[in-house]
This record gives structure tokens, C-alpha cells and sequence, in this order.
């Protein structure tokens, strides 16, 4: 954004920065040290960097010494011209910040209003305990356009930048959280910064920390952050298909672990326990939830009917089961189970050069008339394969179509057919995991269309040659590969 001269906002800063370094304002000096700045030589001095830049000149760089200087302004408070009183909220903690109307002003509209309508030299502000804590924090960003940043000091330091709209360090603080949500804390924080970004209304930070959640679920639920999560944000994980975890039997443990702890109101509970997919838990662990778990025998009535269904589901083929029920609903439809019986993982070493393969097994289906029957899948990846689209038939392709020039390419499918199949469908899912903040996390999930034998986005944006790249892991690329069947109807008119 420009100044209304047309000057550039960032060469402007600069000129009045290095002048108040030069020239320290005393109270009620304001006026006299914009004087200094003749407003018709800020143009000149702007297109005079521009063409020697253009020249080809070499530019001389003293910012990190200008930085330096307003650092040592404030912390002097040489030329002070306000004082900020700071009180913490219900207490009489108070916390006085000797400051310069020229810098608060030129970087906040909200302290510009607060100043220049003062009466006196100081200005009273009143912060809650947590914001008043980081505010000489905050103060220091408007002199020196950098700050440190702990876990717990986002979401106050985000609350000031919001309230003073210093809207660099808003969004600068928004960034920050989205790369920080899989880093280690005592007691976790993507919970509380998805319950923040609900109650400011930012979607794409509340989006991100959903997805963090729904992605390392399994490692979420053996956390303290488990039974931090609001009732709201619970239902809204319960009803996600793409949730990744060991099994449905873990989810409900889990469950159970919750209900304990935050001993929510009977209504919440029933509503959780009815997103359950009991169909996904195998009868025997069913049969004992029934006799042992003290949850399900309280909320029996609320859940029998869905019990029910679970075990007519298991007991019966599913083609005959179609024939009757509609088995698109959620009940019926797997999650991203890591438990073997749904997939494997797989670990290429130095993906960028060679072609692999590997095979696996999965049970055909989640009841229990298929839960004893296996499919064998075969996976095969390229890091430079052309689009699956140029290419001829599968038992060619491999030498034929291999290219320099090409991405990463991943293809999933049977090794063999069976009249089984008949009234199943298989989703196909690629886990990549990834090492952020010191643990094995989540970095991206790439689904298959169910027609298809691959992803067609599959690492678009990876750079695989680059040792350091986020998708690697000691130079390795670390794969989970997850068979979903899914069963339809056959039968559309039901008896």
C-alpha cells in the first residue's frame, strides 16, 4: 500500500524511524519533528533509490542497527512523550511502559485515536491477566518489527494485534499457529487455539486445527489435550470419516475416558455415543463392551437400536443386507484405520531415484462374513512417472513412460478379482507422515477416487530432491496405505 504522495508506506517508516533515532521527540514535540521531514523531499528520495537500484548500485543495508536503536529508545524511553499504565483486569497489578506518540501512532489507528485525544501524558489501558503479561511483548514489535513467540503467548498476542489492529502481527501470529500445531507443550494447545479461532470467527485457523485433530487422532486420544476438548468440538470429530486412528474399538475407549472425566450433560453423551460406527467393531469386542463397559450398560435404551443393526450387519452377507438396509450410512463406513487388517505402512528409501513395489493384504470387508476373507493389493511408486492419462496399459507403463521430467506417482490395486468383490467398492488412501516439532505427525492425506487406481495430486507440491523437505524423514518417505471398503445397496426398491 502506498502513502497518498504515492510513496512507497515502507520507504515513509523508514525515513521517520531513522529521524526519530536521530532526533529523540520531547513531550509535546511531536509536531516539531515531523517539521524536520520536508514532505517534498520523501518523493525524491524515494525515486532516487529506485534508479540507483536500477543501475544496478549496491544497496547498504544498516537496518539490523536501526532495529538496534529503536530497541535501546524504548527500553531508555529517551524522549518519552507518553506513559502507558497497564492494569491487569481485577487486580491492582500495574505495569508503566514509557513510550513515543510518533511510533505507536504511525503503527496502530486504534493508539492514534487514544493519543492524540489525551489530556494528559499518560494513557491508561486495561488488559486481562494473560494479554497484560505479553504487552511490553507487543510494544516492542511496534518499535522493532520482530518478535519471540512461546506456545501460550499466541492467543493474547493475537488478541492485542486484533484490538490495536496491527494487522501485520495479526496475520503474522495466524501463520505461526498453523505451522505450529503439531510442536510439543505440557499441556497441549491445538484445542485451545481451535476454541480461540471459534470464538474471533477465523475459519481457516479453525479448520486447520480441526484437520490437525482428525489427522493424528490415535496420538491425540493418549494425550492430557483429550479430555481439554469441548463438547461441541467433540460431536464435530465424531461425525468425520477421515479421522485416523487404530481402530473404531480405540475411538470408543477414548470416548469412554471423556465421558468420565467431563461427566457432560445426558443429552451430549447420547449424541456422542450414536457417532459411533459400531458396525466397524468386530461382535466379540461388542458382546464384551455390552457386559463390562459401565457406559454402555447406562446408555443401552439410547444405543440398542444401533447395537442391533451392528450385529445384524455381522451376522448376515452384506449383499443380503442390502437387500433390506440402506448401507451407504455412516454406520457402515470405515474411518483411516491403521490396524493391519486395513492396510500397511510403507517406508521408500531414497524415493527420488528407483522404482518400488510392495504387496499387502486386507480383510475384504468390516462384517464379519468378510472379516475372514483377504484381498492382496499391489503399490507401485515412481518418482517420475508421466500422468496416468498419456500412458498405455499397466503392464507396460513402468519403462515405457518413465520420464525425468515427471512427479511422483502412486498406483494401488488388486492382485486378484472375486465373485466376493461383487456389491464392494475400495477407497484408497495414502497417509504421508512427516516429523514436525519432534514427533511423527500427519502432513498430508491423498484419497482415490473409487474408479481409479490413483491419486492424481499425489505430492504435486513435494520436493522430494531437497533433503530437508517437509514430506521426508531421514532422506525416507514415510507412507501408511489404508483399504476402505465401502458396500451399496444392490438392490434399490427394499422389501
Amino acid at each position: 500500500m502506498a502513502h497518498k504522495t504515492g510513496i512507497p508506506v515502507r520507504v515513509y517508516l523508514g525515513t521517520l524511524l531513522a529521524t526519530l533515532c536521530l532526533h529523540p521527540i520531547t513531550v509535546g514535540g511531536v509536531d516539531q519533528l515531523l517539521n524536520k521531514i520536508p514532505s517534498s523531499s520523501l518523493p525524491a528520495a524515494a525515486l532516487k533509490l529506485e534508479v540507483a537500484l536500477d543501475n544496478g548500485a549496491t544497496t547498504l543495508n544498516h537496518s539490523m542497527a536501526m532495529v538496534q536503536r529503536m530497541e535501546a529508545l524504548l527500553a531508555q524511553g529517551n524522549g518519552s512523550d507518553v506513559a502507558l499504565r497497564v492494569q491487569t483486569v481485577n487486580t491492582d497489578e500495574v505495569k508503566v511502559i514509557q513510550a513515543h506518540t510518533l511510533v505507536l501512532t504511525l503503527q496502530s489507528d486504534v493508539f492514534e485515536e487514544l493519543l492524540l485525544s489525551r489530556n494528559t501524558s499518560t494513557v491508561v489501558l486495561r488488559e486481562p491477566a494473560d494479554c497484560a503479561a505479553v504487552f511490553d511483548k507487543f510494544i516492542r514489535y511496534l518499535y522493532c518489527g520482530d518478535i519471540s513467540v512461546r506456545l501460550d503467548q499466541a492467543i493474547p498476542l493475537h488478541k492485542l494485534a486484533s484490538k490495536y489492529h496491527v494487522w501485520s502481527l495479526q496475520q503474522g501470529l495466524n501463520q505461526y499457529m498453523t505451522g505450529h500445531l503439531s510442536s510439543d507443550s505440557p499441556t497441549g494447545h491445538v484445542v485451545s487455539w481451535y476454541q480461540y479461532a471459534m470464538q474471533i470467527g477465523d475459519m481457516n485457523l479453525r479448520d486447520s486445527c480441526l484437520q490437525y485433530l482428525s489427522w493424528n487422532l490415535s496420538s491425540v486420544l493418549q494425550s492430557g489435550e483429550w479430555g481439554s476438548i469441548s463438547d461441541d468440538l467433540l460431536l464435530s470429530l465424531l461425525q468425520r470419516s477421515d479421522l485416523i486412528l487404530q481402530s473404531e474399538l480405540e475411538l470408543f475407549e477414548a470416548l469412554e475416558s471423556w465421558i468420565g472425566q467431563n461427566q457432560p450433560a445426558s443429552m451430549t453423551v447420547e449424541n456422542a455415543l450414536k457417532q459411533v460406527r459400531y458396525g466397524m467393531i468386530p461382535p466379540q469386542h461388542l458382546f464384551r463392551l455390552q457386559k463390562q463397559s459401565p457406559l454402555m450398560l447406562k446408555y443401552y435404551e439410547s444405543i440398542r437400536d444401533l447395537l442391533f443393526l451392528a450385529f445384524q450387519f455381522h451376522s448376515a452377507s452384506p449383499v443380503q443386507l442390502a437387500k433390506y438396509f440402506d448401507v451407504n450410512c455412516s454406520i457402515f463406513t470405515p474411518r483411516n484405520y491403521l490396524s493391519l487388517s486395513w492396510g500397511s505402512p510403507w517406508v521408500i528409501n531414497n524415493p527420488t531415484r528407483d522404482d518400488r513395489s510392495f504387496s499387502f493384504q486386507t480383510q475384504l470387508g468390516p462384517s464379519g462374513s468378510d472379516a475372514s476373507k483377504r484381498v492382496t493389493w499391489n503399490a507401485l511408486f515412481s518418482p517420475r512417472w508421466l500422468p496416468l492419462t498419456v500412458r498405455s496399459t499397466f503392464t507396460n507403463e513402468m519403462q515405457a513412460t518413465r520420464t525425468d521430467s515427471g512427479r511422483p506417482r502412486i498406483i494401488v490395486t488388486p492382485a486378484t478379482s472375486s465373485p466376493d468383490f461383487a456389491g464392494v467398492s475400495f477407497q484408497k488412501t495414502v497417509i504421508v507422515m512427516a516429523r514436525q516439532g519432534g514427533k511423527m505427525v500427519v502432513r498430508h492425506v491423498y484419497n482415490f477416487h473409487q474408479s481409479t487406481e490413483e491419486a492424481g495430486d499425489f505430492l504435486v507440491d513435494a520436493d522430494l530432491q531437497r533433503r530437508a523437505s517437509e514430506y521426508l524423514i531421514d532422506s525416507s518417505l514415510y507412507l501408511h496405505v489404508v483399504v476402505k471398503p465401502l458396500y451399496h445397496s444392490l438392490i434399490v426398491a427394499r422389501k
